[in-house]
């Protein structure tokens, strides 16, 4: 915090109000370990086959095609999720309150979703519509979810110029706040064709995540970089 009189005091006074500030490096290292332990979940749903089964090994490990599907497409979210969330904090130089509950709310969107893949993936390996249509509908508002937890956190950058590196223009982060909203509208649009297909469902939530990795720079044609 600022000390001292004059301008700088009144801007200390000021800062103070809003909210003290900290290093962004705490908030990193943690989220980095959530992270972690999300992306090493996912592989805990692919099963090794049945040694006393009749059906051959070859046939069972076949026969998982879809929990493979959920576990890469989930992957992939996760893996997009924190290369964004790296390629984020290179343009934050301080947190406050209102960002660490927001940060924690992109957390728990990457910390609960191996339990809707495992769910997905039991319910294609069942083979009953009406299992396959819930289990998707399930996984997308989960995913959904999560992108509404990134419109939220861009938004608060956006109307908080004080945390971001010098140079970093807010108007960025204005702009982020689009590819967000399409994300959630994007998995609620997969919701409502699972109704009428589930596996078209199923290559939607696949290709969300290339289109994140593609974009994990920014919105083409928006500054991107440290000015």
């Amino acid at each position: 915090m600022v000390t001292g009189t004059g301008p700088a005091s009144a801007r200390g006074s000021s800062a103070e109000h809003r909210g003290r500030l900290s290093d962004s490096a705490r908030v990193e290292a943690f989220s980095d370990g959530v992270f972690a332990i999300a992306i090493t979940l996912l592989v805990l749903d692919l099963r090794a086959p049945a040694e006393h089964s009749q059906e051959s090994w070859l046939n069972q490990l076949l026969h998982q095609w879809p929990g493979y599907l959920a576990y890469l497409a989930s992957f992939g979210y996760i893996a997009v999720i924190w290369v964004n969330h790296h390629q984020l904090f290179t343009r934050i130089a301080a947190v406050d309150l209102g960002l660490l509950w927001r940060n924690l709310g992109v957390l728990l969107g990457a910390s609960v979703l191996p339990f809707p893949t495992a769910v997905l993936s039991g319910a294609f390996l069942d083979g009953r519509r009406p299992n396959e249509v819930t289990s998707i509908v399930l996984y997308t508002l989960v995913a959904a979810f999560m992108a509404f937890t990134w419109l939220v956190l861009f938004h608060h950058l956006a109307r908080n110029d004080r945390l971001l590196v010098t140079g970093t223009p807010a108007v960025f982060f204005a702009t982020e706040r689009r590819r967000a909203l399409l994300g959630v509208l994007a998995y609620l649009v997969a919701a409502a064709v699972a109704v009428w297909q589930p596996l078209a469902s199923l290559l939607i939530i696949c290709a969300l995540p290339v289109f994140y990795g593609a974009t994990s720079e920014g919105w083409h044609g928006v500054p991107n970089r440290r000015l």
